[in-house]
């Protein structure tokens, strides 16, 4: 059995879900883990999975309403023991400085760029799989 990775996104657009889904493909890179994804619309929902466990890589909308990705990053490093790394979707690169704020361990910008996505995504992977070995 393939190893796996979950991947919780977040988002109030269904369209950026999918988005991150396609552009992720079943992996993002050929030497990380095949990936499961779970949705979230709310921030409610993100911090219930996140306290269920297993999330590995959370990506967060930074457009989403009615609060942002970078405002749930903030919260989920503030409040949840060993969070995952956050790969931040911004809607500017000017806005880069706020993942800085947010504590987000990677950003790119919207609309979602495959190459540019799956390469970010797999770099998280990649050193959560380090982190964990």
């Amino acid at each position: 059995m393939q190893p796996t990775a979950t991947v919780l996104v977040y988002s109030d657009d269904s369209n950026t879900r999918e988005q991150v889904r396609l552009a992720t493909g079943r992996r993002p890179a050929p030497d990380v883990p095949v990936v499961e994804f779970v949705e979230c619309a709310t921030p409610a929902a993100v911090l219930r999975e996140l306290d269920k466990g297993g999330i590995d890589v959370c990506v967060l909308d930074g457009e989403a309403v009615p609060m942002g990705g970078m405002g749930v990053c903030r919260q989920i490093k503030d409040e949840v023991f060993n969070a995952p790394p956050v790969l931040l979707l911004i809607g500017r690169p000017q806005d880069a400085w706020l993942a800085t704020w947010s504590r987000a361990e990677a950003a790119v910008t919207l609309p979602v760029e495959p190459v540019e996505f799956a390469a970010a995504l797999a770099s998280l992977l990649r050193t959560k799989r380090l982190l964990s070995a």
